[in-house]
């Protein structure tokens, strides 16, 4: 994904693959995929989902494909 893309773009870029990565791999890659794209754009970069994601991971709160998800399309 160029960096010209707006933030927003490259956000819904970004979701969009780790959506397919919950919907197709299993749940701990669709978090190293959103964590590892939003480090991709300068206006995304350290982003706090990478932590947050994991810690609800770790805690069970994503443990289904719905659950992660609901939280990848929740990110702004």
């Amino acid at each position: 994904m160029p960096q010209q893309d707006t933030r927003q773009e490259h956000l819904e870029w970004a979701k969009q693959r780790a959506i397919a990565q919950a919907e197709h791999s299993t749940l701990i890659s669709a978090l190293d995929s959103i964590a590892s794209d939003l480090q991709k754009h300068p206006e995304t970069r350290g982003h706090s989902v990478s932590e947050l994601g994991l810690m609800l991971y770790m805690s069970g709160r994503l443990g289904t494909k719905e659950q992660m998800i609901r939280f990848i399309q929740a990110i702004s």
